[in-house]
């Protein structure tokens, strides 16, 4: 595992690669993609992989361990983050989630073959499952770590109370959690601000979790901090026009690419958010490079003149 990877600010996330969301096999035109995608992440110094047993049913992993099969010294330059919990939809049965200590042992052990790797680097509990019994969950990620498969452990998409639960029983400490969080999805941010407001009710992101987070030195890691391309590609509202318009602003005047801007304003807040960087686009991985190489260049004015204007009205 690379010492570096585990301080990278940037991640890079292996949903797009694999094919379609079927089960028809990969080829070799898939496995090209992949690769050019992993190379353009690596080229800007992104270090850090995030997968999940279900993307691509199971062959965004797949692909990349053909790549690691081909490179095998690559996997001492990165660290592999996966994810376990949700199963998905077949012909017998609806999508469900699943934190049941045989399913996690298991879908850690698919994991590890398809990715044609030893140990995982960090793994982390999909989504909650009402169902799951903390005791049997802590027990099951202990017994993989003591038989060196699993590195360290973190949450996906959970709040404070249901991480609290959890490490109340587990040894080794939480160290990430995975949530949406970018400036399309604000909701995270504007919990603080719509204290003592009628529109409090509005906003569904759990309270206290960002600050529990912080407190107990867990890293918070951004999905679709991109915002699905909201800003840097089609607008559909006249707030998300506007913002388009103050991000490429923005990005030409301090010599960066719109991608940058929207990064380096999750980065610019103190949690110390990392984003993960989802598109399979080379050219789009590489339009991140500087939020890898150089700090947010974000003043505190256009830092909040990009959040007024994405939320479409002044704050309270």
């Amino acid at each position: 595992m690379s010492a570096q990877a585990g301080e990278a600010r940037l991640l890079y996330g292996c949903m797009g690669l694999g094919g379609d969301w079927n089960a028809e096999d990969y080829g070799s035109a898939e496995i090209a993609h992949a690769e050019a995608a992993v190379e353009a992440a690596l080229e800007i110094g992104i270090t850090t992989f995030d997968h999940a047993d279900i993307y691509r049913r199971g062959k965004s992993e797949a692909v990349f361990g053909e790549l690691l099969g081909r490179n095998p010294s690559l996997r001492g330059q990165i660290d592999l983050q996966t994810k376990c919990g949700i199963r998905l939809a077949d012909a017998h049965r609806a999508g469900m989630y699943d934190l049941r200590g045989n399913h996690i042992r298991t879908s850690v052990e698919k994991s590890m073959t398809r990715l044609r790797t030893d140990v995982i680097d960090t793994l982390l509990l999909h989504r909650p499952d009402p169902l799951a019994d903390p005791d049997e969950i802590a027990e099951t990620l202990m017994s993989l770590h003591s038989q060196g498969m699993v590195r360290q452990f973190g949450v996906s998409n959970m709040d404070a109370p249901q991480i609290a639960l959890l490490q109340s029983r587990l040894e080794l400490p939480l160290v990430v959690n995975q949530l949406e969080m970018s400036l399309h999805r604000r909701d995270w941010l504007e919990l603080g601000v719509l204290v003592n407001t009628t529109h409090a009710t509005e906003v569904g992101f759990p309270n206290g979790t960002l600050e529990h987070c912080r407190m107990h030195g867990i890293r918070l890691q951004a999905w679709a901090s991109l915002a699905q391309g909201k800003y840097s590609g089609l607008q559909g509202t006249t707030a998300e026009h506007e913002t388009a318009q103050l991000v490429e602003k923005l990005a030409e005047s301090k010599g960066t690419t719109p991608e940058t801007i929207l990064l380096w304003w999750l980065q610019r807040h103190p949690a110390r958010i990392e984003p993960v960087v989802g598109s399979a686009r080379p050219d789009r991985i590489r339009s991140c490079r500087d939020a890898v190489g150089r700090a947010p260049e974000l003043s505190h004015e256009e830092w909040y003149e990009l959040w007024i204007t994405a939320r479409g009205a002044p704050l309270p």
